[in-house]
């Protein structure tokens, strides 16, 4: 090899190891921390779950208190005995 290609490696190295190298780096970190926070998408389908979810639980008390209702206002009757699956 001679003087001149030897030159150029260093050159080369040096620039990829100063500049190639950290600017990898912070594009990398960039992406990361882009990622950390919610996107605008990301928070409407927050908001739309958080609204179903309410109305879930809407529906359900609703059911709850319908059924307590009826519980109450049903007379009792005795359990039906057991049939047995086998002729004894």
């Amino acid at each position: 090899m001679d003087e001149a290609s030897i030159a150029l490696i260093a050159i080369v190295s040096t620039l990829a190891l100063f500049v190639v190298l950290p600017g990898m780096i912070l594009h990398y970190i960039t992406l990361w921390r882009r990622q950390k926070t919610l996107q605008p998408d990301d928070e409407r389908m927050l908001e739309d779950l958080w609204r179903s979810a309410k109305a879930m639980e809407r529906r359900i008390e609703t059911l709850e208190a319908l059924l307590e209702k009826n519980e109450a206002d049903a007379p009792r009757r005795p359990p039906r005995p057991s049939r047995s699956t086998f002729e004894d």
